[in-house]
């Protein structure tokens, strides 16, 4: 079998697979063609590849010769084998109708951002490697972007208080912006719907802030659920009254395959402080402000709205190391000892991963939304 690794398009700094991961497809005995390129954003140049076992060619070469296509974005071209095998982060939830697409052309697709959230798959759960970093980057952004301090200071010139953050969601991405919040030394409050992460929370140093009457989130796989109308009034009252005293709003809400819910609103944002920061996490899928727009900066009575869900890629280097190893993972589970592919939909991570075969969505959610 042949694998082949796509450059990524104009600002996605990411490759699938470092050079270092291409030497352990190497050992699988699976041949790999990489594009020309495709991990220079991410410091990996193509000489390195060669070392690592692998060919360099044309972008068209690898997309008529590779049996699996890798490309972390939805890969553009034309040309691919007719039974060819992409394998990426596709959100097939919001891009049903490409997966439909993908279908009639006779592609088979694993969309890695689908894969059951066990404890068997955290190996290959590609959300939480690039969640973590994300959380990581977030916090970040917020303190070169804010216009004071993080910790606090006692200086001849006076005393300079710390900055307060404000985090909604406390999955992987919340607990690292936790974490780097406080080893920058800020004041910080988390809101989560989950109570199960509230002993998490504190033990990061930060104040959980509870609010009773949440519907169970448990078999969730780590995301939001929808709330009753009851639950979200005496929420927003909650989050309206930290949003005021807040100097950093972090948000990363989201539900799978439904819009961001709005967590932060026109007026929680009109009465927020001069000068704060909020980073949107959740914006590809909507935001969870009623300002958020994906890739943009908007700036609302001097408060910075900063919507970017692709903050991994700011950080190609070690996110790319992170999500080969989690791809290298997932292939042990559909090539064999000889290097072949061996599809085993018995095995539930092989089966919750697929999202299209034999010219079929075979994907339960996804063919949901497409009826």
């Amino acid at each position: 079998m042949t694998i082949g690794i796509l450059k990524e398009a104009e600002g996605e700094n990411r490759v699938s697979a470092l050079p270092e991961v291409v030497s352990q497809f190497v050992k699988m005995k699976v041949q790999v063609m990489v594009e020309t390129g495709a991990g220079e954003r991410a410091f990996a140049s193509d000489q390195q590849y060669k070392d690592g076992g692998a060919t360099i060619h044309s972008r068209q070469e690898v997309i008529q010769q590779a049996d699996l296509v890798l490309s972390i974005m939805q890969p553009a071209g034309e040309g691919f084998k007719q039974n060819a095998i992409f394998m990426g982060v596709y959100q097939p939830l919001f891009h049903f109708n490409q997966m439909k697409e993908w279908a009639s052309k006779g592609y088979t697709v694993f969309s890695l951002d689908t894969i059951p959230r066990t404890t068997r798959a955290q190996s290959m759960d590609v959300l939480s490697s690039q969640a973590n970093i994300a959380g990581y980057k977030a916090v970040l952004l917020a303190a070169t972007e804010y216009s004071r301090y993080f910790p606090m200071f006692m200086t001849a010139a006076g005393s300079i208080t710390p900055a307060k953050v404000l985090i909604l969601g406390a999955g992987v991405a919340g607990l690292q912006a936790i974490a780097t919040s406080r080893r920058l030394g800020a004041v910080v409050e988390v809101f989560d719907t989950r109570p199960a992460v509230k002993e998490e929370v504190m033990s990061l140093g930060a104040k959980f802030v509870e609010v009773e009457g949440a519907a169970d989130a448990s078999k969730a796989g780590g995301y939001a659920v929808e709330q009753s109308e009851e639950f979200q009034q005496r929420q927003k009252q909650k989050i309206a009254e930290s949003a005021a005293k807040a100097d950093i709003i972090i948000t990363t809400a989201q539900i799978p395959g439904k819009k961001a819910p709005i967590l932060i609103t026109k007026e929680m944002i009109a009465a927020m402080r001069s000068g704060s920061i909020i980073i949107d996490l959740a914006s590809a899928t909507g935001g969870n402000t009623d300002y958020t727009e994906d890739q943009k900066t908007v700036v609302v009575n001097n408060v910075s709205i900063i919507g970017n869900s692709n903050l991994a890629s700011k950080q190609p280097s070690d996110a790319s190391k992170m999500y080969g190893k989690n791809v290298l993972n997932f292939l042990k589970l559909i090539v064999d000892a000889e290097g072949n592919l061996n599809l085993n939909f018995d095995d539930d991570l092989v089966k919750g991963t697929c999202i299209v075969h034999n010219k079929e969505i075979v994907n339960d959610r996804v063919k949901a939304l497409l009826s």
